[in-house]
């Protein structure tokens, strides 16, 4: 019997998968796939990870583990996040970047 991420990956749709590091060296990471069926811990259908770093520190990070859920990284801070939709989600994620002093 297969891995159940192993199922996952390969009936999951690839939505967004883009980097870019900026003239001043922050990169910034989107990932987002579409799953058959939420991951644990999420009421929706997306498996996502946003990152912001500068210098090999993490600025800010979006992201829903498996079994933990919606949750958001700023600095060395982790809490829950609200997903709405991916729109909103990519609004949030460069908000959050702003208010944590990155330049986007």
């Amino acid at each position: 019997m297969m891995a159940w991420d192993t199922i996952m990956r390969r009936r999951a749709t690839l939505v967004i998968d883009r980097k870019i590091t900026l003239e001043n060296g922050t990169i910034l990471q989107a990932v987002v796939w579409e799953l058959p069926i939420p991951l644990k811990g999420s009421l929706h259908r997306y498996k996502y990870r946003l990152f912001c770093g500068l210098q090999g520190k993490c600025l800010v990070r979006f992201d829903n583990e498996l079994g933990k859920g919606d949750h958001k990284h700023v600095m060395d801070l982790e809490s829950p996040y609200l997903f709405r939709d991916i729109p909103t989600l990519l609004q949030d994620f460069r908000d959050e970047i702003r208010r944590a002093g990155g330049k986007i």
